[in-house]
């Protein structure tokens, strides 16, 4: 990770630390895709499991005690996106990776959208948000 992509992270917002975890997953997505395409089950199998992992960390870190519907909604949209991004891998096929690729950004611009509203999205206290290493873990390497 560069030092320019690790100072932004740390000024970052739960919500841009959110999207930058969907940005993660789009991109591993396209990267199994692609790897897909080419025949190769090893790269399609690590992308997956990179883009899967991320979908788990978002899924764990939901708080249904505060979070009410929302929280569960997305609980179910990240169960439903783990299952297709399965079924994506397991049938190799570029068409379902690219519906997949296709809802989570639909999702990743409400959280963009949220994220440009200053008082929706106040700098958390770094024991309360996703943290910068998780992002980095996930973000930026392939």
């Amino acid at each position: 990770m560069s030092t320019y992509q690790k100072h932004a992270l740390e000024g970052a917002s739960a919500v841009e630390l959110v999207v930058a975890l969907y940005d993660g997953v789009i991109r591993f997505l396209h990267s199994a895709a692609a790897a897909a395409d080419r025949g190769d089950e090893e790269g399609r199998r690590a992308a997956v499991k990179r883009a899967l992992d991320i979908i788990i960390h978002l899924q764990a870190r939901l708080r249904m005690d505060v979070g009410g519907r929302p929280a569960r909604v997305l609980s179910e949209f990240y169960a439903s996106i783990f299952a297709q991004i399965l079924q994506a891998s397991l049938s190799a096929s570029r068409q379902k990776f690219d519906h997949v690729i296709d809802c989570v950004r639909n999702v990743r611009d409400a959280w963009k959208q949220v994220a440009r509203e200053p008082e929706a999205s106040p700098v958390m206290p770094r024991a309360n948000a996703v943290s910068a290493d998780a992002v980095a873990a996930t973000h930026w390497t392939a």
